[in-house]
């Protein structure tokens, strides 16, 4: 069942993706020019009738790809692996990750970074039998930095991150409590977002007939931003099991994919489609990723600005309206 939910959130995305191109602009009243609703920067996407605005696609863009920006997004990604050996299989991941930033006080900020997976784990199977598997929900990853407001070219942020034992079924999630270190650096000069997020998660409580739990994660990333809205991405995750043998320790991914800021109505959102090929990684797991993402942006707006769009809102019903049927 989840499984089938995995693939059509792929084909959906892979839609949304090929229609952004033809959406057709949204049209409002001379009165009420489209750049004027959303003035500031990081609060509005760009069209074909408001090329003046790409300035704040621009911002918005970046704070999209800056991990401890001050901007509320509910990224959707699906996880999906191919590529297993014959008589294995490996699980298919729905992650749902909320991004909520908190004014702490005139010089810091506080993200929270909070991971939700949604699992399809196959299970053993004979030969020449149907494949069963389980899904729901798996071990939930909250991540807290704390990341100061004025940090020059150089952005940072730091904090702790949890493992929560939340798997509704054993083989979906390790059976342990564990916490760790967290740490992002990243800088974005001109078109390039450059930057790198690592943690390391040990157990320190859970089941007692499970692994105990040491496993490390890097992830890179390197963004260039284009025209219109689109830029290029490589983000690949690097993961270690340091309690792993026999050169099954890391996975290595390569690879990389594309991704555009674009409104879906008055929605801002941010589409992306990645592949990645793992030139290292344990026996039996997938030798290659697709990652699919939407991730839906929620600008803070001031009251007068949400009148403003409210308006705009109003004036394109009015006009669809007077149009002849």
């Amino acid at each position: 069942m989840i499984k089938c939910s995995v693939y059509q959130t792929a084909a959906v995305f892979l839609f949304l993706v090929l229609a952004s191109a033809s959406l057709p602009a949204q049209q409002s009243k001379p009165s009420i020019p489209d750049e004027a609703t959303v003035a500031p920067e990081g609060t509005h996407v760009a069209t074909e009738q408001t090329p003046s605005a790409a300035t704040n696609t621009d911002a918005l863009r970046k704070a999209t790809q800056n991990p401890v920006a001050s901007l509320i997004s509910v990224p959707v990604q699906s996880n999906n692996n191919f590529g297993v050996s014959p008589g294995n299989r490996t699980q298919n991941v729905l992650n749902i990750q909320p991004v909520v930033p908190i004014d702490l006080s005139r010089n810091w900020n506080l993200i929270i970074r909070w991971i939700t997976p949604i699992v399809w784990q196959p299970l053993p199977n004979q030969p020449s039998t149907p494949e069963t598997g389980v899904y729901g929900l798996g071990d939930m990853q909250p991540t807290f930095f704390l990341v100061p407001k004025n940090t020059g070219k150089l952005i940072w942020g730091g904090g702790p991150i949890l493992q929560l034992p939340t798997a509704t079924n054993k083989a979906l999630g390790q059976g342990k409590l564990g916490i760790g270190p967290s740490v992002v650096l990243l800088t974005q000069p001109g078109p390039w977002t450059i930057g790198a997020l690592a943690n390391n998660v040990w157990s320190v409580a859970g089941s007692g007939g499970r692994p105990v739990v040491n496993q490390f994660l890097l992830q890179y990333f390197i963004n260039y931003n284009l025209k219109k809205g689109w830029y290029l991405t490589t983000a690949p995750i690097l993961t270690a099991n340091w309690r792993a043998g026999n050169g099954n320790t890391w996975t290595v991914p390569f690879g990389g994919g594309a991704g555009r800021i674009m409104k879906l109505g008055f929605q801002p959102v941010n589409l992306s489609a990645t592949f990645y090929g793992n030139g290292v990684y344990p026996t039996g797991t997938s030798s290659w990723n697709m990652r699919l993402q939407i991730a839906f942006l929620f600008p803070k707006l001031t009251k007068e600005q949400e009148m403003m769009m409210m308006q705009q809102r109003l004036n394109q019903m009015k006009q669809q309206q007077a149009k002849p049927k």
